[in-house]
């Protein structure tokens, strides 16, 4: 296999291990003003995420770096095409960072109120918005000969990309009312099953419309392989709200978990051999061969990650084995 098809492979994995992991710490702060009916409920439901938040944003650096380094020409098309939309994800997840650090630095209400509407807020955008950055990626956009992107802001907002932000941002917000119902006691456990259940529905309406306007929009399913991934997805996330029902939280978890999975990797088989498509001529898209790296680069990079890779795993594998009990109000310290 070619080293810059295999980072290709890599950067989708770190993208999976991203949207999985950060995707229930999202959903928990989406839910944070919902199902925290106080200072102290709103505590418990962010100690639940206390541990992680920061480790699972170390997947999206990961995936970053690995597209600088490894596809430049990619990184340097997406993030000045996509520059007002990273600007603005960027800009919450440093208020949500921020607000998970200073809200506790003092008892009156009114800050820790004004921190707790940081957190939605700084959850509630990226998730958003990684629907509609995807999308965009698969549907196409206005790339010329010169790899140059040649749109705007409003041009990455369309019916398609919006679709696809919700559909992210209550599978996200749906993965996080689960983890929730792992994590917490008493009338918290009780809302996040009543949370589970409701989204549940409502995720799964949004993929399958999301699943159906592909059709129309991208070229996805000319690949049997992607579109057949594409409607696991969507079988994964019914047999979640089975399970939230029969009141399995456990494997509504991991059906949730196989549904950001498979949906996931069916972006990228439909992707493939591209890394973004161009609306204008097919033949000015960028490929995993026009966009990447040297091999000398390739290969030194692929050192390195089979070297670290493995250690990062087993600590952060390790971080929520330690941490894997339920929160209560008992256990806050302030």
């Amino acid at each position: 296999m070619d080293l810059n098809i295999l980072w290709f492979l890599l950067i989708g994995v770190l993208f999976i291990g991203y949207f999985f992991l950060e995707g229930f710490d999202y959903g928990v702060g989406v839910l944070l003003p919902f199902l925290g009916k106080n200072d102290q409920e709103r505590r418990v439901l962010i100690n639940t995420i206390g541990p992680f938040w920061d480790g699972n944003e170390v997947w999206l650096l990961t995936a970053g770096g690995a597209i600088f380094a490894a596809f430049p020409n990619w990184y340097a098309t997406l993030f000045s095409g996509f520059y007002m939309a990273l600007f603005l994800m960027l800009l919450a997840l440093i208020v949500r960072g921020v607000a998970f650090e200073f809200r506790s630095q003092d008892e009156r209400p009114a800050w820790r109120n004004f921190w707790d509407i940081m957190i939605f807020v700084g959850s509630l955008i990226p998730a958003l918005l990684w629907g509609v950055a995807i999308t965009n990626l698969l549907r196409g956009v206005p790339i010329a000969a010169n790899m140059q992107y040649t749109g705007s802001f409003w041009t990455l907002l369309s019916p398609y990309t919006l679709v696809g932000g919700l559909a992210t941002l209550l599978i996200f917000t749906l993965h996080g009312a689960i983890f929730l119902t792992l994590k917490t006691e008493g009338q918290q456990l009780a809302g996040a099953r009543r949370a589970a259940s409701v989204l549940s529905i409502l995720a799964a309406l949004a993929l399958l419309l999301l699943i159906i306007l592909s059709y129309s929009n991208t070229d996805l399913f000319t690949k049997l392989g992607a579109g057949i991934v594409f409607w696991a997805a969507l079988v994964t996330l019914l047999l979640a709200c089975w399970l939230i029902r029969a009141g399995k939280s456990g494997w509504a978890f991991v059906m949730n978990g196989l549904t950001i999975v498979f949906a996931t990797v069916a972006i990228f088989w439909g992707l493939f051999p591209r890394v973004m498509v161009s609306s204008l001529n097919p033949l000015w898209s960028l490929t995993v061969s026009n966009a990447s790296s040297s091999p000398y680069t390739l290969k030194v990079m692929t050192i390195v990650a089979l070297t670290l890779v493995p250690v990062v795993l087993l600590y952060q594998a390790w971080t929520y084995w330690v941490f894997r009990k339920r929160v209560t109000v008992k256990d806050l310290k302030y």
